[in-house]
């Protein structure tokens, strides 16, 4: 198996994927609840498949940025995070505990570390590979991509490498609009507009209605269209990013720049004292 294949199925080793055993005891009645309450409650930002979405981050990585535990779950769950967008949830206990335990069946087997070596990752990101063009971390970078200052605690390796190998495979959801709290986000696909005066301007949306657009371009300026104004708009349903084949990124490479990733939002917390 080549090693960017090999690596779909391995996970970082800041927190242990929980045994499956675990996850089976719960029963599968007890799971498939917890699957109900939480597409009704928490799917809207974390995905129907708690893989991540527009706000919250990937909870089947066995990556847990306020604590692993089912006691440090239960307590995110119900009382919120501060100072992010996760809220308090007025849910029964037995809901949250149902909850707990179909997350515990969506993660993954434990895998061996990756290997890379972090510095040459931070060194290929900011430097030949140009992610550092389009990407910002902590605040540096680009803005037409994701901001990735946090990637290592919200997504998986898996999903990390599908995103660099195959970019329109799956789009990453962006923010939604904050003045409409329940609105789908708007992807990172890419957007062509065509003016009635003929000048043809490519980007991603950053917000979208039925009279208006505004567009981040390629050259990051922010242009806002009327679409009256508009001859066309094409959503062509492609990333922007460019695929990185192993022409392009060696295995060796991917590894690196994927141990850099991993530390994206762990090193802050691990610095803080808390637990992952």
């Amino acid at each position: 198996m080549a090693l960017g294949v090999a690596l779909l199925w391995q996970s970082a080793t800041v927190v242990a994927a929980v045994p499956a055993t675990r996850a089976r005891a719960a029963g599968a009645s007890v799971i498939a609840e917890g699957r109900s309450a939480f597409r009704t409650n928490c799917a809207p930002c974390h995905g129907l498949a708690a893989r991540g979405g527009g706000r919250g981050p990937d909870l089947t990585s066995g990556n847990w940025a306020h604590g692993g535990s089912d006691a440090e779950i239960f307590r995110t769950i119900t009382r919120g995070v501060p100072g992010t967008e996760m809220p308090a949830n007025a849910l029964d206990d037995s809901e949250v505990r149902a909850i707990i335990a179909f997350l515990r069946s969506q993660a993954p087997p434990a895998h061996p570390a990756i290997g890379g070596d972090p510095a040459r990752g931070r060194q290929l990101f900011e430097g030949s590979a140009n992610c550092a063009t389009c990407h910002m971390v902590d605040g540096r970078g680009g803005r037409l991509g994701p901001d990735l200052s946090r990637v290592g605690a919200a997504r998986s390796v898996a999903y990390l490498v599908e995103s660099i190998r195959e970019p329109d495979k799956e789009l990453t959801a962006g923010a939604t609009d904050p003045n409409n709290h329940y609105g789908l986000p708007q992807p990172y696909d890419t957007v062509t507009v065509v003016t009635t005066a003929g000048e043809r301007v490519v980007g991603i949306a950053r917000n979208e209605d039925t009279y208006s657009l505004q567009l981040l371009a390629v050259d990051q300026s922010l242009r806002c269209f009327l679409k009256k104004d508009l001859r066309e708009v094409v959503h062509e349903r492609k990333s922007l990013m460019p695929a990185y084949p192993e022409t392009a990124l060696s295995a060796s490479q991917l590894n690196d720049v994927l141990a850099y990733l991993v530390t994206l939002g762990r090193e802050r917390r691990m610095a803080a004292g808390d637990r992952p």
